[in-house]
């Protein structure tokens, strides 16, 4: 219990951290077209879509009421989730990894250049880091959880625009030929990669 509390704290100082941040959301890009849609995501702000309909999905399943109670209001929204906060905790205990926090599809098979809308689908904030090597993130005590004390180095240099709201978008340019590593800098063992 005393991890929960400690996790609860350090994720409500992330999260005051990026509440009283002033930076406005990034717009989506100026070439709007096809529009991202799924019976789980709303529609945003259209997005050009090269990668034939193609997106990758940042899911979660925290349960409102218990993660706002542990760690402070708007930490999660109401997007269809139903684990607990102690929940949560106990199976990063057990399991240092909590499967329905993922990135879908976690491995993105690039033929060519190519550019994806990245669709925050959960209830949590993510990040969608390129880095290195993966990492812990900026959390430390759910980095000590998931036994990756040291945070990815990228994850040291986040700016605002970086954190991805819950129902927010972004784009990513993947290019062919390349292994690149891809990690949520708050919640580390959201992590995928290109083949």
């Amino acid at each position: 219990m005393r991890s929960g509390i400690a996790i609860a704290g350090a994720l409500a100082s992330a999260c005051l951290l990026l509440a009283c941040d002033d930076s406005p959301t990034p717009a989506a890009p100026a070439e709007v077209s096809a529009p991202v849609q799924s019976a789980s995501v709303p529609s945003g702000p259209s997005i050009a879509l090269d990668g034939g309909g193609r997106r990758l999905l940042m899911i979660d399943q925290c349960d409102p009421e218990s993660f706002n109670t542990a760690i402070g209001p708007g930490t999660c929204i109401d997007r269809n989730g139903g684990v607990t906060f102690q929940t949560f905790i106990s199976l990063l205990e057990k399991h240092q990894t909590v499967n329905s926090w993922r990135f879908s599809p976690d491995t993105i098979h690039v033929p060519r250049e190519l550019t994806l809308p990245i669709v925050n689908a959960g209830g949590e904030v993510h990040t969608f880091t390129e880095v290195a090597e993966f990492g812990g993130g900026i959390v430390p005590d759910l980095n000590n959880l998931t036994g990756t004390p040291v945070p990815a180095a990228e994850c040291l240099a986040l700016a605002p625009s970086d954190f991805i709201a819950p129902g927010g978008q972004t784009t990513h340019t993947f290019e062919p030929g390349e292994a690149d590593k891809y990690q949520c800098c708050i919640h580390p063992w959201m992590r995928a990669q290109t083949r």
